[in-house]
């Protein structure tokens, strides 16, 4: 999500009890998101729920004569390549203070608050309360401006109901993992909804039509889903010298741009495999001089760094193509191996880790007469090597304040714009 939205809340079924339950992956951290948010006149008269800027994630509802919920996490949330279930079940006529407002992650209720204010019993709430005209929010805050982009799905809110986590989803008794129920029974009241179950409409598909409208922006539909992750680039791996970044993510973390005219920036894939063949497109979209970006492959050993280390794609575990045409494999370049690339060329990334060999191509032909396709021959692959169980990631480094790649991992987009002619693919998953 890359906007704001926005809706005139009615008379609510209830202030005292309710439930919101929404699947969540964060594209940045160290950056405050307002997922939610309800104000009835001002700072001190609303409700909201976010991540704030260390990570961790918080309720808030207040009012002039003070606070009547603060929870604050003590966990982090900063797993960008998943996603996360929150439910947030809330029932002040309950008589144990810690049961009015009960948090669960992946179907687990969170015990471990670093702050912990809960309602007086029978207490009337901010964050439920109606009659406003275009003051609730999803990714934003009444009198502030739309946060960073993340992503959402499936966001329910039942006015007037509480419910625990297993309403909204349960645990796949094959892999032990938190699964999606993709349509619930949730009885939604008066001023229920459920946004996003399996598209970017604003319309509201309880039944209720509590419709949204954009505040700024438009909302852009993913195939990334709660069911389904696709690989963005990856925050926890931005770098160049250890615990350098310089490069920033945009756009759900699918664009990539640098941020310092000094040094490069090294990105990441958030997903790396050691076997199968995977397929990404990675968009030139402002190309600086003959050397950057640089677009291509890395082994684990160097998109993972915990001490020391360069991290640089063009070092040792990397494979680059870049824009004057030189292929580089770990630091040596072979110049002019394929054409050259400028502004708004995209360059194809193959990786076949069944076979040992990686590919590139500019758009739509393989360079140096390479066949993805071939197999074991592997016909004029970049690189080529005996697999193992090395993991490998896509990447890329962007160097000045202007250099930026758009990367399309599946979702169909460079950034904002769709892509063009879509292609199938074998697994039918992505665009």
């Amino acid at each position: 999500m890359a906007t704001s939205l926005k809706r005139s809340k009615g008379t609510p079924s209830s202030t005292q009890i309710g439930t919101f339950s929404y699947w969540i992956r964060r594209s940045k951290i160290g950056v405050g998101m307002n997922v939610y948010s309800n104000t009835v006149e001002n700072d001190n008269n609303r409700g909201y729920i976010q991540f704030e800027s260390d990570d961790a994630w918080r309720m808030v509802d207040n009012d002039a004569s003070g606070d009547h919920i603060v929870l604050k996490t003590t966990r982090k949330f900063r797993d960008v390549s998943s996603w996360y279930h929150i439910v947030v079940r809330v029932d002040t006529t309950q008589s144990t203070n810690t049961d009015r407002v009960r948090v669960y992650v992946n179907g687990v209720q969170e015990t471990s608050f670093s702050s912990t204010t809960y309602p007086n019993q029978n207490e009337n709430l901010k964050i439920f309360e109606g009659g406003q005209t275009n003051r609730e929010y999803i990714n934003n805050i009444y009198g502030g401006s739309a946060g960073p982009s993340f992503y959402i799905s499936h966001f329910h809110f039942a006015d007037g109901q509480s419910y625990g986590p297993d309403t909204f989803g349960s645990t796949d008794p094959a892999t032990g993992e938190w699964s999606i129920k993709a349509s619930p029974t949730v009885t939604y009241g008066n001023q229920g909804f459920f946004m996003f179950k399996n598209d970017a409409s604003l319309n509201d598909d309880s039944g209720n039509s509590n419709n949204w409208s954009a505040d700024t922006g438009t909302i852009q539909k993913c195939e990334d889903c709660p069911s389904n992750v696709f690989a963005t680039w990856n925050e926890l791996a931005r770098l160049n010298n250890y615990s350098q970044r310089y490069v920033e993510h945009l756009e759900g973390s699918n664009t990539a741009k640098g941020t310092s005219n000094a040094n490069n920036g090294n990105s990441y894939s958030t997903l790396g495999a050691n076997s199968g063949k995977f397929y990404c497109e990675v968009k030139a979209t402002d190309v600086q001089g003959t050397a950057y970006p640089n677009i291509g492959f890395m082994s684990e050993a160097g998109a993972v760094r915990t001490t020391g280390g360069s991290g640089q794609i063009t070092t040792a575990g990397g494979t680059t193509y870049n824009p004057n045409g030189d292929l580089i494999i770990d630091a040596a370049t072979t110049s002019s191996w394929g054409a050259t690339y400028t502004d708004n060329d995209i360059i194809q990334l193959a990786m076949d880790l069944d076979n040992g060999a990686f590919y590139f191509g500019k758009n739509g032909t393989w360079q140096n007469s390479g066949n993805p396709a071939s197999g074991a021959s592997k016909t004029g692959a970049a690189r080529s090597f005996t697999p193992d169980d090395t993991f490998y990631f896509f990447g890329t480094a962007n160097y000045t304040t202007s250099c930026e790649v758009k990367a399309n991992f599946g979702n169909g987009f460079f950034g904002t714009t769709a892509v063009s002619s879509a292609g199938t693919n074998a697994s039918n998953n992505g665009i």
